[in-house]
């Protein structure tokens, strides 16, 4: 018997501890919880989830949740509470999506620039990649289109260099959606849109031969043109000793 008692105590002892550890909510503030606790969700909530997180029955949770998405229907809201994937999450009303998408596609058409697309295909076969080796590769300060880029959701974040510390990148999955392709291994080769050997020998052939200097025209009199005085190595104007120029 005594043991009986011992239990029930325990028993109650849990219960009074459970019921502590539940937000005191008043009923009357019970819908205004449920809509705070929804309105920072980013995935459904089922109804013992959000019971738990108001400190109320799931009975009356679940009753209240029906309440709030017929009073948005009668009430013709830009939003409405659906019961979708086993749990309950706010939702634009399909009759003003056009409106939704106007304002998230806003400033999103422009089309890329050459550079950005440049820049973006550099990152795509090279990553991950620092913004360093980016502006090297094309030569130029790439810091404003990686944020465009970055801004676009086209291009995140991969870490850093083991030796640099530098903010590596790389392509996002969005990437490859905007294109067509499935993965990394769909993107095309970059041999057939590179310059034939050949022509690339004969270009760099054509660069290093020296341009030979044009033959003065001898003089029909056949006196010799008098020298004139060459100014000392270094001492033009205008010209220092190594080369470089002077600021005008």
């Amino acid at each position: 018997m005594a043991e009986t008692s011992t239990e029930q105590a325990q028993q109650q002892g849990e219960q009074a501890t459970q019921q502590a550890d539940q937000l005191e909510v008043p009923l009357t503030a019970l819908r205004p919880s449920l809509e705070a606790v929804l309105m920072v969700a980013d995935q459904p909530l089922d109804a013992p989830t959000l019971a738990t997180a108001v400190g109320r029955p799931v009975d009356e949770v679940t009753a209240a949740l029906a309440a709030l998405a017929g009073e948005y229907d009668d009430q013709d809201r830009g939003f409405e509470l659906r019961n979708v994937a086993g749990g309950w999450r706010f939702y634009t009303r399909e009759a003003y999506a056009p409106v939704v998408e106007r304002f998230v596609l806003e400033g999103q058409q422009a089309r890329l620039t050459q550079a950005a697309l440049e820049t973006l295909a550099v990152v795509a076969y090279k990553q991950p990649v620092s913004r360093a080796r980016v502006s090297a590769i094309r030569g130029v300060n790439v810091d404003g289109v990686m944020r465009t880029l970055l801004s676009r959701g086209l291009v995140e974040e991969a870490g850093q260099d083991a030796e640099t510390g530098a903010n590596l990148y790389r392509t996002t999955g969005y990437f490859l959606e905007r294109i067509g392709v499935t993965s990394l291994d769909d993107l095309p080769e970059l041999a057939p849109y590179l310059p034939d050997m050949d022509d690339l020998e004969d270009e760099l052939s054509a660069m290093s031969t020296p341009t030979p200097e044009p033959v003065p025209a001898p003089d029909p009199l056949g006196e010799p043109e008098p020298e004139l005085p060459q100014p000392a190595l270094g001492t033009g104007p205008g010209t220092e000793p190594d080369g470089g120029t002077e600021p005008a």
